[in-house]
């Protein structure tokens, strides 16, 4: 009877994000991103980002209001300059919408001029406070539910500024599940692959407008410097990095993201003859490699194999150091201390795991790889 280990990971989806008033206002006064014809997302914030989190009370032509925690009261004037409506009725449309997917609820005072709202499951998702005190709405945080965010994208044709916070509510920043996001804040659309990388078709259908337009928002929005985004060729489609959350967010300095600090990682399929065979069309030596005398494990003739595979595939990504005539080459071990006394021999005996740092003219180091060939089991049934 044969032994196995099984080893257990429990996948963590959040079902909140955390959104600072202050950058709600920023996107209220932000007029350079549109907002008509929307989802409903950003209106849906901008109601969150008042609501009270204890109760006061709000004097309004003279007659005073109380107002509990998960509720606030507006006029319709100044729902109109948040929802950048150019009539009353059309923000009052809006809230209705809002109330038939039952979000919030809501009620007209004072002849119509006033509106008073709930926002449903306030208590659910944010901390209430039980004495009374006025409720600061330019500064703090709440917590948005994810569900509601992406129920309301689904609806209808997604506004610029329900892009903005789409992205915002999908940014992950340093988590060991997503690929890139130690490198900055990315957007992963939480489709359990741990792959930020998303296609303009995805997208397309995700926010409900063409792929052309989806090009152009995205081209707008890194204008502005709300992304920064990182396309690769082909259809291999784009990762999306957030700027300026982690100052938002964390109150940190935010990180300069660069495409070619984005790390890769890439599996291909090799071919390489046995030792001693001598292949009379095995490629010739073209590129000038140094191998440390401790990395005796892979053989030139395997190397240049290996570079000219490697070629092939990075020069899909936009890297040519590869085919530039002045790079040089340096292949060296990789130290085996991490993996223990157990796991070190398994290792030895399957995989060989070597570095290659690619050097320009003078000899300064460009970029940096670490390789890991394992043999593959041809013997196992619906493999090639």
């Amino acid at each position: 009877m044969s032994e196995y280990q099984l080893e257990i990971k429990q996948i963590v989806d959040y079902p909140r994000c955390r959104i600072y008033r202050q950058f709600v206002q920023s996107l209220i006064n932000d007029r350079s991103i549109r907002i008509s014809g929307g989802s409903g997302l950003f209106c849906f914030t901008v109601l969150c980002s008042y609501a009270n989190f204890r109760t006061s009370y709000r004097r309004i032509d003279g007659i005073s209001y109380t107002v509990y925690p998960g509720e606030w009261i507006v006029t319709t004037k100044e729902l109109a300059q948040w929802f950048r409506t150019r009539f009353y009725w059309q923000a009052i449309e809006i809230l209705e919408k809002l109330q038939k997917m039952h979000l919030l609820s809501f009620i007209s005072l004072n002849r119509g001029k006033v509106i008073k709202y709930r926002i449903t499951d306030w208590r659910k998702h944010n901390t209430v406070l039980d004495y009374n005190c006025p409720c600061q709405k330019d500064t703090g945080f709440f917590f948005m539910p994810l569900s509601p965010a992406a129920e309301l994208i689904s609806t209808e044709r997604c506004s610029e500024m329900d892009i903005v916070l789409d992205l915002w509510l999908s940014t992950v920043y340093n988590d060991t599940q997503v690929q890139g996001s130690e490198v900055g804040p990315v957007v992963y659309l939480r489709s359990g692959t741990g792959s930020p990388i998303v296609s303009y078709s995805e997208l397309s259908a995700r926010w409900g407008i063409s792929k052309a337009t989806v090009g152009r928002v995205l081209k707008h929005l890194e204008e502005l410097q709300y992304i920064k985004l990182i396309s690769f060729p082909g259809k291999k489609g784009s990762v999306i990095y957030l700027q300026n959350y982690l100052s938002t967010m964390f109150q940190i300095s935010d990180v300069l993201i660069d495409k070619e600090e984005v790390a890769m990682v890439l599996k291909i399929k090799l071919t390489l003859p046995a030792e001693g065979f001598h292949d009379n069309a095995a490629p010739e030596q073209e590129h000038e490699v140094t191998v440390s005398e401790e990395l005796s494990s892979v053989s030139k003739q395997h190397i240049e194999i290996i570079l000219q595979k490697m070629t092939k595939i990075l020069d899909s990504q936009g890297l040519f150091c590869f085919r530039c005539p002045k790079s040089k080459y340096k292949l060296f071990p990789l130290s085996n201390d991490c993996l223990g006394d157990i796991l070190q021999p398994m290792y030895e005996s399957r995989d060989i795991c070597f570095g290659m740092m690619v050097l320009c003219g003078n000899d300064k180091p460009v970029r940096t790889f670490e390789l890991t060939l394992s043999p593959l089991d041809t013997t196992s049934p619906g493999r090639c």
